[in-house]
């Protein structure tokens, strides 16, 4: 800091600490430390002050440290739907995986009647079906929901 006012006021480090030394009496005793101060007309002045404070180690000092904001974030839905390990459209358990589609419109065309498995994810109003090898393996057998080619 010192440094800095002395490049500022183009002086020298050692006049800067001379004019800004000011004594200061704590509680443990008096201190030697940097005063800056601004008189104001019928007003306190400004101070602001640098040092004064003892760097003597406090040995019945209390820590006393805020606990840490826990913060709970809700498992995803389809983190659940995996874990359950249960197909959604037949209701079988175990070893099952996730059918994904681009969108829910390529499942609902005009005239045609959906699938077991697109009419469960139309009422859910879900991209993704958790299904069983079996099912999965069927799904894929039949007609594509969007033809690849335009």
């Amino acid at each position: 800091m010192l440094k800095a006012l002395a490049a500022k006021h183009r002086s020298s480090v050692s006049k800067m600490a001379a004019k800004h030394r000011v004594r200061v009496d704590t509680p443990n005793g008096p201190r030697v430390c940097f005063d800056a101060r601004i008189e104001r007309k019928n007003r306190k002045p400004l101070v602001a002050r640098f040092g004064g404070i003892t760097l003597q180690r406090q040995r019945a000092a209390e820590l006393a440290d805020r606990e840490p904001i826990r913060v709970d974030y809700p498992q995803k839905e389809l983190i659940a739907r995996l874990l359950a390990d249960t197909c959604e459209i037949r209701g079988s358990k175990g070893n099952v995986q996730v059918h994904h589609v681009r969108a829910l419109a390529d499942l609902a065309h005009a005239g045609w009647q959906p699938s077991d498995w697109a009419r469960v994810m139309l009422h859910r109003r879900r991209k993704t079906v958790v299904a069983c090898d079996t099912c999965h393996d069927r799904i894929h057998s039949e007609r594509p929901a969007r033809p690849h080619t335009q």
